[in-house]
């Protein structure tokens, strides 16, 4: 690790070669059309404002020092019901009324992380109708059949809704590029769809902000931005934390980028899928433009809506994958029983295992031969792949999958592949060296369009302009050579079942040649040994003749090896059931497939999947049994997963008690209906997924998406439907308001 210490450049500070780390959230500032104050508890002390915080309350007198209940304003009131919630990731937006006149503001109210209660006050904009808005463009999300049309969809409503001149879709690659995936606007203005931006355009500390903080707003990039007082918060002596204020300023960078583009105003929508920054809907006006709380909350809440409609779309994407892969699998066991081999299987349809990696050719390296379906680079050529793969430790990932859509700048050696193979997808399907299935895909010259020259280097200087990310924004047309298409997360989740599923097929096949062949016993058992899944192989009389480490690992640590199959009964949760179905394995010759639970030395039990079945050499005789578990475990935590979220988001159709009126309620019960709908449609997509470790996690986000939308639209409709002012709340020194 390098003693030098790291640089994280101030708020306002950065130059473009260190902007990635510029504190942003430390901005010590806000945009002039609101006010800021933080406030000390439990007294509610004003201990920090920004600068024009008394002009924007009417106040003549200074306010730091001051009790928040002093204030010619029934903020301190509005607020005292909110201080037991949590504050600290949803801002809460409450209405008050100022001055004799009873003029309005609304607060956004939420803790930072130095401490204290930060309240944005803003003007309230005109009245809208929530409900309308969230009904029309619910439905119009939920009833997208595909992510371009989802995302066409996005950007006409967001157009309509927020009317900025141009409403974007933009989704980030596996790199962090963007690229506008879809576009709305204005007639006159020049279409950026299609355009590619370098990932440097959006730092990664400004990442990290949009995944807390799911919408911002740029009202004027030429108005004046207003210091906070004082610089440091007397609550710790640091910098305020601003991660999720709304009135946060921007950074220099930032702007004269925006000025750079021409563009005077933007808000942007953060779109998190599966708990992860997708991609954003980005709004650009080329004059002043402020959207306004309730406005805000409405596209807070169709964002999520959008998130999760894209999460359940991909997993059905993925899911159509890998059923065509179960498939693949059983045409591989029915041609083990019918010929005793495989391999025959994954060939003798063209497109079986090239259409769920949507690959153009694919290759088996296994038991030195080499089979080929499409268009692929001649034998020796994959032999050397092969043998590349062989010695790439570095750069394989845990589980040995190698993906690359640019084969000729990983090995140069294949750079003459092209043609074939300019994308390579490969994983090993046993531990022997050697032993691959691989796909490729040709090259695709093309031509990428990017918004400004992204290699293009910086100039760096003091001057605003030259120290700005990039001054052209004209088309800038690269051609792509010596690629292929990107394999995307799709393809590889496919791919990696279809080489589990072939390992796991590998094994039974060793499993079964060591009945066959005693001349390949050692090598084999070898084999079986290595493999992750628990293997036990016996003879025609149940007597076991291999039994491998992951199987022993299922029994307590101090026991003796099982010499025959009905030893390992004790060791199982219900023995009776077990006894049976063996009983009838060893003399009824008689396959099974159940699940059992198996104890563990520590009083554990793991859940597993076992099949047994008899090895036949003619149609009444037996050579043994072949015994396979597979680990349930992860498959028990997804049904977990899929009931916990069910109960979650049956939940959230609940409205505050006590808070909303019948009008409220009832809007909040249509919309939330549709919220939950929405959410349960992705949940069955992505309980369709094969890749069970990811399930729990996914289905999570997705809860936590309706629990974070429902938290919104409780508060949206509370405070829509005048139901804020239906409350009286008592203080304990005052009297109530």
């Amino acid at each position: 690790m390098s003693s030098e210490a790291v640089s994280w450049p101030a708020f306002g500070e950065a130059t473009l070669s260190n902007c990635e780390r510029e504190q942003i959230h430390l901005a010590g500032s806000i945009q002039p059309h609101g006010a800021l104050l933080l406030l000390r508890e439990p007294e509610l002390i004003i201990v920090q404002t920004s600068k024009n915080a008394a002009a924007f309350l009417g106040e003549s007198a200074e306010l730091i020092g001051r009790p928040l209940a002093s204030l010619d304003a029934d903020i301190a009131a509005r607020l005292r019901p909110h201080l037991r919630d949590p504050l600290r990731d949803i801002a809460r937006g409450i209405r008050c009324s100022i001055g004799a006149a009873g003029c309005f503001l609304d607060v956004l109210v939420h803790r930072p992380s130095n401490g204290g209660v930060l309240l944005e006050l803003e003007r309230p904009g005109p009245s809208v109708d929530p409900s309308r808005l969230l009904e029309r463009g619910l439905q119009t999300i939920v009833a997208a059949t595909s992510l371009r049309a989802l995302c066409d969809e996005t950007a006409r409503l967001f157009k309509g809704l927020a009317q900025y001149d141009r409403v974007m879709v933009y989704r980030f690659d596996a790199a962090g590029h963007g690229e506008v995936f879809s576009e709305e606007r204005e007639p006159k203005l020049e279409s950026f769809l299609g355009n590619r931006y370098p990932a440097t355009d959006i730092p990664h500390i400004a990442r990290r902000l949009y995944e807390r903080n799911r919408v911002r707003v740029l009202v004027d990039v030429d108005e004046q931005a207003i210091p906070l007082i004082p610089v440091r918060t007397p609550i710790g002596n640091a910098q305020l934390d601003m991660s999720l204020c709304f009135l946060r300023s921007s950074s220099p960078i930032h702007v004269q980028y925006l000025k750079n583009m021409g563009v005077r105003a933007t808000l942007v929508i953060s779109l998190l899928v599966n708990g992860k920054l997708w991609g954003l809907v980005a709004c650009h006006h080329y004059a002043p433009r402020f959207v306004h709380f309730e406005l805000r909350s409405v596209c807070e809440l169709l964002a999520e809506a959008v998130a999760t409609r894209i999460a359940a779309l991909e997993s059905f994407a993925q899911a159509q994958a890998e059923l065509s892969v179960r498939r693949l699998e059983q045409r591989m066991i029915r041609a083990i029983s019918r010929e005793g081999d495989w391999r025959s299987a994954l060939f003798d349809r063209s497109r079986a295992l090239l259409d769920p990696v949507t690959a153009a050719g694919a290759a088996l390296l296994f038991d030195g031969e080499v089979r080929t379906v499409g268009e692929v680079p001649a034998t020796p050529a994959l032999r050397e792949i092969g043998r590349w793969l062989d010695a790439g430790e570095a750069w394989r990932t845990q589980d040995g999958l190698v993906a690359t859509n640019a084969l000729g700048d990983m090995a140069p050696q294949f750079a003459g592949l092209k043609a074939t193979a300019s994308g390579l997808l490969a994983l090993p399907i046993s531990t022997l060296p050697g032993e691959y299935i691989l796909w490729v895909r040709p090259e695709r010259v093309r031509t990428v369009t990017w918004g400004g020259n992204p290699f293009k280097q910086a100039a760096f200087s003091d001057d605003p302009l030259t120290l700005s990310p990039r001054r052209s924004f004209a088309q800038w047309h690269q051609l792509v050579e010596a690629t292929s298409d990107p394999w995307s997360l799709a393809d590889l989740a496919a791919a990696r079942l279809t080489a589990d599923t072939l390992s796991d097929v590998i094994i039974q096949f060793r499993a079964v040649r060591i009945l066959f062949a005693e001349d390949q016993l050692l090598q084999v058992r070898n084999q079986v040994g290595a493999s992750r899944q628990p293997v036990l192989v016996a003879d025609s009389s149940g007597c076991i003749l291999k039994i491998n480490a992951a199987f022993l690992a299922l029994l307590p640590a101090d026991v003796a090896p099982p010499a025959v199959i009905t030893d390992v009964l004790p060791y199982f949760k219900d023995a009776s059931e077990l006894q049976q179905r063996l009983t009838d394995l060893l003399e009824h010759r008689r396959a099974w497939r159940g699940e059992a639970e198996i104890l563990g030395g520590d009083g554990t039990t793991t859940p597993l999947l076992v099949r047994a079945d008899p090895v036949f050499t003619g149609p009444a005789q037996s050579l043994g049994f072949v015994l396979l578990c597979t680990d349930l475990t992860e498959r028990r935590q997804a049904e977990l997963a899929r009931r916990r979220f069910q109960e979650g988001v049956i939940e959230q159709r609940r409205p505050m008690s006590g808070q909303l009126n019948a009008k409220a309620d009832l809007m909040f019960r249509n919309h939330i209906s549709t919220v939950v709908e929405n959410a349960q449609l992705a949940a069955l997509e992505i309980a369709d997924r094969i890749d069970l470790a990811q399930m729990p996690e996914m289905l999570e986000a997705v809860r936590a998406s309706v629990e974070r939308t429902a938290e919104v639209l409780r508060y949206l409709l509370w405070h829509a439907t005048g139901a804020e002012r239906d409350v009286s709340f008592e203080d304990d020194n005052e009297p109530s308001h």
